[in-house]
This record gives structure tokens, sequence and C-alpha cells, in this order.
């Protein structure tokens, strides 16, 4: 049974999703999971994004942006200095960021994928230390194989699964989610999508479609009983954004920067014990590596604007995505974690005028 998505709970949003409303919905963007559920202690797992699909090794342009830096993102620095993104992107929990960057490389060494002598892809975690046992290393190399091989386009799950499986947000349990923005063809036609992996927030600080939802649900909220307790915001936010649109290294910068926006209209702030960092990449433009010069297109900034809120709304709408699809977990030493409430959802925004 598919489960429902918050648009289909009638969760008003800005902007034209595509036909998956997906990451995926960006030509040639596969995406794959490989959920790890084992015993009491056991709820992680890894996500891969290939830009270009599991056969089109071809670097992209990229650009990356820290809005609040207590995380890590490998392979961020030649990013940020080369302005290219090679081979497949991974998602995980903090300590298994080392597995999945050694597992990816030996992937890319074993399909001949890599574009140089070296590899310094791109691994990027949440801590799912609530839930899972970090301390487990439960994600092993044949589960970071399996995701890798075993990426698709199209339809993709979301909430408990993948490197999300473990994850909580705003006191809900969180995980992956994803949406997607297409222009009109007059604006271009171009696509922006986002994935996430959600795991930041506390309740009181949760909105939805411009309601304080938070505010109205303080049931169980295992870290601040659904009140505002002036207590940091521990937790993390990953966003991975891709598009078709050509665009350069420093203008995805400024769309993964737009992606804070998309957090913030979900109502938190980043604090200072939330790692919030975001990737963009544009698959439109080859030949950018190999040759001594290449010929790109590009556009105009004062064409850009578009783009750039396309990253806020689709981000937003991921996020939302992902507690919409969270399931109720009870995981390491008896941690519980409920699911958002999809009935009393509707019911406060319903109260607010703001249920479609």
């Amino acid at each position: 049974m598919t489960k429902p998505r918050a648009r289909d709970l009638g969760v008003p949003f800005e902007g034209t999703p595509g036909p998956c409303n997906a990451i995926t919905d960006v030509p040639g963007v596969t995406v794959g999971y490989a959920t790890v559920i084992e015993g009491p202690s056991a709820r992680t797992g890894v996500t891969i994004i290939h830009p270009r699909g599991q056969k089109n090794h071809e670097p992209v342009f990229a650009g990356t942006f820290a809005f609040n830096g207590n995380g890590e993102m490998t392979g961020a620095a030649w990013v940020e200095e080369g302005g290219m993104l090679e081979g497949p992107i991974g998602i995980t929990n903090t300590h298994s960021v080392g597995v999945v960057r050694d597992t990816i490389i030996d992937w890319q060494a074993k399909n001949d994928s890599i574009y140089q002598r070296w590899s310094c892809p791109v691994v990027t975690e949440t801590a799912d230390g609530w839930l899972n046992d970090m301390n487990g290393f439960h994600v092993k190399p044949e589960h970071v194989w399996y995701a890798l091989d075993n990426a698709r386009d199209g339809t993709i799950a979301e909430g408990n699964v993948g490197g999300g499986t473990g994850m909580l947000c705003y006191e809900f349990k969180g995980g992956t989610g994803t949406s997607s923005r297409k222009l009109p063809e007059k604006l271009g036609g171009w696509t922006v999508g986002a994935l996430v992996q959600s795991n930041f927030g506390r309740r009181y600080q949760l909105t939805v479609a411009g309601v304080p939802v938070g505010q109205h649900l303080k049931e169980n909220a295992p870290f601040s009983s659904g009140e505002n307790p002036f207590k940091q915001d521990d937790g993390s936010l990953i966003i991975i954004l891709a598009t078709d649109a050509p665009l350069l290294p420093h203008q995805l910068k400024r769309l993964a920067r737009r992606a804070s926006l998309g957090m913030a209209r979900t109502g938190a702030l980043g604090g200072n014990g939330s790692g919030d960092i975001f990737l963009a990449f544009s698959t439109a433009s080859t030949g950018i590596a190999g040759e001594s010069i290449a010929n790109v297109k590009y556009l105009l900034n004062d064409y850009i604007d578009t783009i750039l809120f396309a990253s806020a709304y689709a981000s937003e709408e991921a996020i939302i995505n992902s507690m919409i699809a969270g399931e109720s977990m009870v995981g390491h030493k008896g941690m519980t974690v409920d699911a958002l409430p999809h009935d009393k959802l509707k019911e406060i925004l319903k109260n607010y005028n703001r249920l479609s």
C-alpha cells in the first residue's frame, strides 16, 4: 500500500511539483537505499544518490553551504575549491561515514568509474543515536553496495528508509523525504529536486503551511514536553538539491543556501547543536572534465530567481514529506518516537483554514 504524502493530506505548498514530486524528477538522478532494522538497537541505514545514474560517472558542477556546521560532509572542501562533484553521494549516520566513504571508493574502483587516479566522495550524516546504537556500527559494506547497485529513478520511498531510518524531526519520527518543483516552459522548464534526511527541530517550533502545528501537538515530545525549554536544538538536517538548469558552481552554492529558507519555513532556526549542511548539483553541463578547455552555457543571474525559490519550496515540502511518511518506532534502550498524527494535522490545518 502506498503511503500518503503531505499533498495527499491536503497540505498546501507553493509551486508545481514534477511527475513524481521527487529528486528523481531531474533526468538521470537515481536513489538507492539500504535499511538496517535488526534486534532492539539497530535502526539505521544508508542512502545513495547517483547524479547521472549508475552508468554515467561524468562529474557535475556543484556547490555546498553549511547553515550550521555541527556535522560532516566529506569531500566538501574539494567541491568548494574545484566546483565539481564526482561520483555518488552517500548519506548515513554519524558513526558510519567512514565505511560508506570507503565502500563508495571500492565500488568506483571496481566499476572503473574514477575520473582521476583518486576519489574523494561526498558522504554526509545526521545522528540517529537516540533510536539507533551508533556505536554498534551496524552499517556494513554490503549495505552500501546494495544501495549503490539498486538505485532507481521514478517514485522512491520516504520515511524510515536508508540513512533516515532512525532519525527524528521536531520530536516526531523523521527520516528521508523528497520533493521537486517543475518550472513552466516560459521560465525555462527546468526541474529542481530535493532529498532530505531530517533529524532536527523541537516540537514547539514545528510549522506546516504557516500554521504553528507543534504548539497544538505537545504530547509525547521526548525532549521538551512540547514547551520552549530554551535549550539548544540538537540534531541535523541534510538537503541534497539536484537540477537540470544550467548553473555554474557559484550559482549552485546560492541554490544550496536557499535550502536554509525551506528549513526555516518548517519552523527551525538552526541551533548550535544542529548540523545543517546542504549541497546542490546540476546535470546540465557535460564535457566539464578531461579537456583543457570546456564550453558551457549558464543561466544569467537576472533569470535565476525562480530556481532559487524552487529550492526553498522543494526543501520545505521534502521535510514535511519525511515526517508524513515516518512511522512510530521503538529502538535503542527502549526509546520510543511517535509518528506525526495525520488526522490531528488535518484538523489543525482545517481550523486555520489552511487545508487544501
